[in-house]
C-alpha cells in the first residue's frame, strides 16, 4: 500500500498499533474540514506495528491527551512538504478535563462546572491522582472524558 506524504499539516507517528481511533476521537478530528488519514497496523522496524495519523492542516493539538493516550507519539509539523518541527511526547504532569474521577463522593460528581484535574503520582506506571479527593486512576483504566 502506498500512502502519500502531506504538503502542509501534522503527522502523528509512532502511535501504538490500535490506538489511532482513540487519538482521532479525543482530538475531535472528525469535526475538521481538512483531510485526515488514519493508517493502522503498518510495519515498523522499531515498534513492529504502529499507527499513523496524517492531518492536512496545522491545528492546535491537545498534547496532554496525546501524552496520556500514548507518550511514545511523535508529533511532526510539515510545511511545504518538509519537516519543520518535531515533538516527542511524555506523560504530562497535570491533566485537566482529560480524565474523569470515578469516586462518587468526589466534588466533581456534584459540581459539574469544576474542571477535572489530575496530577501524576507515579511516572513509571503512569498513574494519576485526583487533586480533589486523591483517587488514583491507573493508565489501563482509560477513564477519559468523552471526546
Amino acid at each position: 500500500m502506498n500512502i502519500d506524504g502531506i504538503e502542509n499539516g501534522i503527522v502523528l507517528d509512532h502511535i501504538k498499533a490500535g490506538r489511532s481511533m482513540l487519538v482521532y476521537r479525543y482530538l475531535g478530528l472528525g469535526k475538521l474540514q481538512s483531510q485526515v488519514a488514519l493508517i493502522q497496523n503498518c510495519s515498523s522496524g522499531k515498534m513492529g506495528r504502529k499507527d499513523i495519523v496524517k492531518i492536512s492542516e496545522t491545528i492546535d493539538l491537545d498534547l496532554d491527551v496525546l501524552g496520556y493516550i500514548d507518550p511514545g507519539i511523535t508529533v511532526n509539523y510539515i510545511r511545504d512538504g518538509k519537516l519543520v518541527r518535531k515533538e516527542n511526547l511524555e506523560p504530562p504532569e497535570t491533566l485537566e478535563n482529560v480524565l474523569k474521577c470515578r469516586n462518587p463522593r468526589c466534588i466533581t460528581s456534584t459540581e459539574q462546572e469544576l474542571p477535572h484535574i489530575f496530577q501524576i503520582s507515579n511516572r513509571e506506571k503512569r498513574m494519576y491522582r485526583c487533586i480533589y479527593c486523591d483517587t488514583v486512576v491507573k493508565r489501563k483504566e482509560f477513564d477519559l472524558l468523552p471526546g
